[in-house]
Formats: C-alpha cells, structure tokens, sequence
C-alpha cells in the first residue's frame, strides 16, 4: 500500500475552489501515472483525472474543464486544482497510483467497493481521503 497523505479537502459553496494535494511519494513514483480518485455517498468510486510521468493529463467529462491535475517530482507531490465546484463534486477524493495508464485510463476505470482497476492495472491507494463538501 503506498504512503500517500491526501490534504486540502474542506466545505465550499458551489462555484468556488479548492486544491487538493498528495504527498509521500517517494521518488519510485516519479516513473508511475498518478491520479485522483472519489467517492460521493452512495455512489461507487470512480477515477477522476489521472496524469502520465511525463505530465500528460486526462480526465472524466464530468470535470474536464474545471479541475487540473498537475504533479512535482521534487517535491514527490500530487495536486488537483478543482475550480468552479458542483454539488455532485461533493465527495471523499483519494490520490492514487497506477503503473500505467493511457487516454483510456478513466473511461475504462471498474469499481467495486475500495477496489479499482483497469483491463491492464490496478489502482493502488490508501483508503484515507479527504472530505470535500459543496453546497448549492
């Protein structure tokens, strides 16, 4: 299980921001895709947006325009800058690893419980989160 610590989550009113961060990479993580996921009550998990070693980013529709996935290898640190919120963004956000992952990676992305996974890797990650809350 990798050593990840999720920060940054809190209760915003729709239309505001937050920036999520991840820290506790390591720098063997500096060679894997990372990526965010989340899970709203009653809903099962699902990959958010997830960014490739060399900086390439990819996202479910439902947020492409609006968060921005950014990684810094020196400081073995995990962002995601969430702009613009929505009452349906309101949920645990957990940052995770992949051993590798392509444009495909979210719309292919299988839930079921704390388990995800993709035809080709699975999602690793600490089941911890953090907690963000929009309100309407």
């Amino acid at each position: 299980q990798v050593p990840l610590a999720e920060s940054g989550g809190n209760s915003v009113q729709a239309g505001g921001s937050l920036r999520l961060s991840c820290a506790g990479l390591g720098d063997t993580y500096n060679y894997y895709c990372l990526g965010w996921l989340r899970q709203a009550p009653g809903k099962q998990r699902e990959a958010v947006a997830v960014i490739d070693a060399d900086g390439t980013a990819n996202y479910a529709d439902s947020v492409k325009g609006r968060f921005t996935i950014s990684r810094d290898n020196a400081e073995s640190t995990l962002y995601l800058q969430m702009n613009n919120l929505k009452a349906e963004d309101g949920a645990m956000y957990y940052c995770a690893t992949i051993i590798s992952c392509t444009e495909m990676t979210i719309p292919n992305t299988y839930c079921r419980g704390e388990y995800c996974y993709t035809p080709d890797a699975t999602w690793d990650y600490r089941d911890q989160g953090t907690q963000v809350t929009v309100s309407s």
